[in-house]
């Protein structure tokens, strides 16, 4: 199929997507934290909005629903675990549900750990993923509601995502990540590598969304809990991979 998708920057450090499907000419939003450059993105295509699918309840990925309601009416989906804190949905999703918006057939991903009701949405067809809060670039959310063995299921379940998959995460935190990843993984030269465009990318405001779920898998630590350089800078050798988690996590916090 012939689609089109638009990062959409909102807020101080949001990101909003935009999925355009040209044989069927349907729209839908990932996430709608802003209603200014939404609007201004729809109506620079001049594209109507047919679907809003929500990742999770928080305020910076919901607060410009109402808005775009009243404009558009479009078709509501989100996560049935999340219903009662979630503007009202015409499809309550949940774990492994396959739906479709447009021409594009989705899955649901439960991803908990940063809020308890948390959904990733894969297309499989496209091999893309939208992440939210939970898979980041070079990061994972922080765990508002969630333990760290619920986010590491969470990270591990979205590693079987193939390595081409595309994630389009939630915020453009990419910077900080990566300094915090050189922090405890530094000989990584893919890594490295990567922080340098990231650092170059974020100068210029160039977004570092989407990014492939093999080169995540790569660089990402919250992905590399096995990595022994890791372990050995956290003095954890031996540890299981849920205790480096977790111990990475809280270093992040403070980071």
């Amino acid at each position: 199929m012939k689609k089109e998708i638009l990062t959409i920057p909102c807020l101080a450090d949001n990101y909003a997507y935009i999925i355009h499907d040209e044989s069927s000419n349907k729209t839908t939003l990932i996430d709608a934290p802003e209603s200014g450059p939404i609007l201004t993105a729809l109506k620079g295509k001049n594209w109507k909005l047919d679907f809003i699918l929500i990742t999770h309840h928080h305020s910076d990925h919901i607060d410009a629903v109402d808005e775009l309601k009243q404009i558009y009416d479009p078709v509501l989906l989100g996560p049935q675990k999340d219903v009662h804190r979630l503007p009202k949905l015409h499809i309550e999703l949940s774990d492994k549900e396959k739906f479709s918006v447009g021409g594009l057939i989705f899955k649901c991903l439960e991803v908990p750990g940063h809020t308890s009701g948390h959904l990733a949405y894969f297309c499989q067809s496209e091999r893309i993923a939208f992440t939210g809060d939970s898979l980041m670039t070079l990061g994972c959310g922080r765990l508002f509601e969630g333990s760290p063995a619920e986010m590491f299921k969470s990270l591990k379940n979205l590693m079987l995502l193939p390595d081409d998959t595309m994630i389009y995460s939630g915020h453009e935190y990419s910077a900080m990540n990566a300094k915090f990843a050189l922090e405890v993984e530094p000989s990584n030269a893919q890594l490295v590598d990567r922080a340098k465009t990231i650092f170059e990318n974020s100068q210029k405001k160039i977004p570092n969304v989407p990014v492939s779920m093999g080169l995540e898998k790569s660089t990402n630590p919250f992905l590399r809990t096995n990595s022994r350089e890791i372990q050995e800078k956290l003095k954890m050798l031996g540890h299981t991979e849920i205790e480096v988690f977790s111990k990475l996590r809280e270093m992040k916090d403070y980071f």
